[in-house]
Parts: C-alpha cells; structure tokens; sequence
C-alpha cells in the first residue's frame, strides 16, 4: 500500500520537537512524527490525547509553541498569506462538513480551484464530476447540501478537498458525527483513498479502518507518541500498558 518516500528520502510530513500549550494544558510534548509520501497513519488514543491538535497543526490551523513542522520539504510559515499558499497543498476534512450552504454540490467542489488555484471553470467543473463520480455522489451535483444525508455531505467534503489536488489528506474524526451505516460509507472512501496511494492522516475511533487501511497505527496519549507500530503488530500485542488498556475498553465496548 505505501508509496516509497520522496526521492531525497525526506518524509511528505515531518514534526520535530513540537510543543503546544493551552493555558496550562500541555496538549503536545516533544511530539516527533514522519509520514512518508503515500503512507496512511492512524492517529489512536484516549480523548485528550492530543490527536486532533497534532492534526490540526500540521494544517497550521493551531500554531506551535515550539518545533518544526514541514511537508513536502517546505517548513509551516508564521506569515498567514505563505501559510494560506502552503495549505492549499493540504487537504482537510473535519468532524463537520463545513459545506456552503448556499452553494450546490458542485460549485463547492469548483469555487477554491477556480479562486485559489486559477483553473479555467470548465476545466474545474470536469475535475470535479469526476471526484463527485470517484465517491459515489455523481447524481447529487445540482443538490444543495441541506438536501443531503451527513454521510453524503461527508463524501462531498472529501471531494472538495481533493479538488484542489493536495499532497496530502488530513482527516479529524471524520465519522464521529454519523450514524454507523454512513460511516461506512465515508470510510469506504477513505479506504479507496489509501489504496491509490493518497498521504493520509487520520484520527479516529474506528478501529476497524486502522487495522484494515493504515500503514501504521500512531497511539497517542497525554500529549506524547507512546506507539507508532504496523497495524497487525499494534492490535496484535501492543507494548504498553498504556495501549492495553485503552485497546481492551475500545475493543469490548
């Protein structure tokens, strides 16, 4: 399933010593973490762990405290207008859709590759049938979201991001907000997207996604990496008493 590394060997996303804070909640410690270009990672771990502000901050969604983060080679700018050219190259997909509301389907898919990446419209609009066609929503393009399950509003979201044709794909709970048979649907998606080699970083519940779609599973805990192992391993025999636990109330929920 993975794809090899970039050609100087450099990961697609790279953390170093990150940090970050809220107030006196240390929500990131000395956190270090590699993706290669292609790999799936699955971010696990108890609520509070710190997945989804690791997540987020790979977007530069939440600035560090201190660290470094790159992707594709190219450190995350503190000067909004670099970081809004950069994160054009990242896709993001959140718990909610985050959909405009007043736009159909496929003028969602279109406005950013039109507005961000100067695409000819119809150039835009034929990229878009085709993401629309790839999650299963070809006959849903005229519709407006309200008009739409969460599980389809989802997939749409996933479309939009891989419209812009980022370099990697960021996933926080994507599933958290729908009921199981949509969740399905949304992960059967993302298990596609991992199969043709899309860098992906995914926090989430699912279990079953982890240990069927990743290349690794990242447990997190109070802010810190505790295991980055291949899913078959981690599930199998995980190392810590920490993984234990957690795996055991997850697993027999």
């Amino acid at each position: 399933m993975s794809a090899s590394p970039t050609p100087s060997g450099e990961p697609l996303i790279a953390l170093r010593g990150v940090d970050k804070h809220f107030g006196d909640h240390h929500a990131l410690r000395g956190v270090d973490l590699a993706v290669a270009r292609g790999e799936s990672v699955v971010l696990i771990g108890p609520s509070g762990a710190g997945k989804s502000t690791l997540c987020r901050a790979v977007n530069g969604l939440t600035p560090v405290d201190s660290g470094t983060i790159t992707v594709d080679g190219a450190t995350l700018p503190a000067d909004r207008r670099e970081l809004a050219r950069l994160r054009a190259d990242i896709g993001m997909v959140f718990q909610s859709f985050n959909l405009f509301s007043h736009l159909t389907v496929l003028d969602n898919l279109t406005v950013a590759p039109i507005r961000v990446r100067g695409r000819d419209p119809r150039d835009a609009e034929r990229r878009a049938r085709e993401l629309l066609e790839r999650v299963g929503l070809a006959d849903q393009a005229h519709k407006h979201p309200a008009q739409l399950s969460g599980g389809q509003q989802q997939r749409v979201a996933i479309a939009r991001a891989l419209a812009m044709d980022p370099k990697v794909m960021l996933f926080d709970e994507p599933t958290s907000a729908l009921d199981p048979e949509m969740t399905g649907e949304v992960l059967a998606v993302m298990r596609q997207l991992a199969a043709d080699g899309m860098t992906m970083l995914v926090v989430t519940h699912e279990m079953g996604f982890a240990r069927s779609a990743a290349d690794r599973v990242v447990f997190m805990a109070d802010g810190r990496i505790v295991e980055d192992r291949p899913p078959a391993e981690f599930f199998a025999a995980p190392r810590t008493a920490r993984a234990r636990d957690f795996l055991a109330k997850v697993l027999h929920h």
